[in-house]
């Protein structure tokens, strides 16, 4: 009669398998596998052997029980090597180490204290030559740096000759609103504008010593004084009075 294991090994060459398909299915060992089909599977408890003989059966399509119990373990046990076998670990040792004392090096107490004296000493000497140095080279890279020139001579702005001045006889200023303002106007003293400027509106006015300016919007205006444009004044909504225009520029009186 034929064994348990010749007919699974002749199921699965019926079914056209290969050992490496079943392997990738079953996820069994191939040599588990080849031992099974061999009659050869020895070294495994009963348990494993059903468990294994149970998933084989199961992919090939046939009931495990018809197997299971057929299945014996040969008399003449094989020399069969698994990966799956456990090997014997083989013992190691730790050494052992000795603890260094005092007495198994034959040092005495106070020559073990003068050692470690000298090395504190030579350790503050190592230290302190580090210091001497990055003092040096600081010292060093300082003198390489330029001198610092005092503010006061180089960084003064030459106050500009009053002969060089262009003469200012009539003082001009002209106002364009980018959105309503309202705008009060005072050339010499009289009122010659109190109103709202509308939105893309321009005036121009002129005075022969000075022009008082009174912003309700001071972000949304925009100045030409004798000529020259004057950066914004103030933010969006924000009212400014006192505005002084005379014939040396534009000034805010807080």
């Amino acid at each position: 009669m034929e064994s348990v294991g010749t007919k699974l090994k002749n199921l699965r060459l019926q079914k056209g398998l290969s050992l490496e398909e079943v392997h990738k299915e079953t996820k069994i060992h191939l040599n588990i596998l080849k031992a099974i089909e061999e009659d050869s599977l020895v070294n495994f408890s009963p348990v494993y052997i059903k468990g294994f003989l149970k998933i084989y059966c199961k992919f090939l399509g046939v009931d495990p029980r018809d197997y299971i119990a057929d299945y014996k373990e040969p008399k003449a046990k094989i020399s069969y090597v698994s990966d799956l076998q456990e090997r014997p670990v083989p013992s190691f040792k730790m050494p052992s180490f000795k603890l260094f004392s005092l007495r198994a090096m034959h040092i005495k107490p106070k020559t073990m204290v003068t050692i470690i004296l000298i090395l504190i000493f030579i350790i503050g000497l190592f230290n302190l030559g580090k210091f001497i140095s990055f003092k040096a080279n600081r010292v060093s890279r300082r003198a390489k740096l330029p001198a610092v020139i005092s503010s006061k001579t180089d960084f003064r702005v030459p106050k500009p000759k009053l002969e060089n001045l262009p003469v200012v006889k009539i003082i001009t200023l002209d106002i364009h609103a980018k959105e309503n303002c309202f705008i009060q106007v005072r050339a010499d003293g009289r009122v010659m504008f109190q109103n709202i400027l509308k939105k893309g509106r321009s005036e121009s006015w002129q005075a022969k010593d000075k022009i008082e300016l009174s912003l309700g919007n001071a972000g949304v205006v925009e100045l030409e004084v004798n000529g020259k444009r004057i950066p914004g004044l103030g933010r969006r909504g924000q009212a400014l009075k006192n505005i002084l225009i005379t014939k040396e520029g534009l000034s805010v009186k807080r």
